[in-house]
């Protein structure tokens, strides 16, 4: 199956590197649309991403234009602006989930032409808005909650501790 994230305009480059973290470690396809307020060579943005740059599915495009040009499929738009909460969405594979510049979010009249595909994370009213990258975050792994987690490791190691003899031997 696959995930697609879109983002608009970022401006700050720890979090599109934290962003790239997330699609590496997940497998989901990263899309970058400018303008942005970085360069992609930025040390900010490397070092954000640590050494997961090889493990990244990355495509840039200079406008929204010349991505919807180049991209077809269900589209769903995360915003503050929204009245559909995130996690009552069915996302399909091949899905493209948009989230917008830190600083205005997506286009209003993008926003406008597809209020139904608009969705929201919920959080009390008096906050403004989540961090870009962890909104990210909240909405990879519900699409892939959704999806029961295909092709991810779902079980990690401690050193020196074999979990399948524990549990063979009925350890807790």
């Amino acid at each position: 199956m696959i995930l697609n994230i879109v983002m608009v305009e970022p401006e700050i480059p720890q979090n599109a590197g934290n962003v790239a973290r997330t699609c590496a470690a997940t497998g989901a396809r990263l899309h970058l649309v400018g303008p942005m307020g970085f360069k992609i060579d930025d040390k900010k943005l490397k070092r954000a991403g640590l050494d997961y740059w090889h493990l990244l599915d990355i495509t840039y495009y200079d406008s929204l234009d010349e991505f919807f040009a180049k991209n077809s499929g269900e589209f769903f738009f995360f915003s503050t602006k929204s009245v559909h909460k995130h996690t009552d969405i069915h996302y399909p594979d091949n899905c493209y989930l948009f989230f917008g510049k830190e600083t205005a979010g997506l286009p209003e009249d993008l926003l406008f032409k597809n209020k139904d595909r608009c969705v929201r994370i919920p959080m009390i009213s008096e906050a403004r808005s989540l961090n870009l990258s962890n909104s990210i975050a909240i909405g990879v792994y519900e699409v892939l909650r959704q999806w029961d987690f295909p092709a991810l490791s779902e079980a990690g190691r401690l050193r020196g501790y074999d979990w399948d003899a524990a549990d063979a031997n009925g350890a807790k």
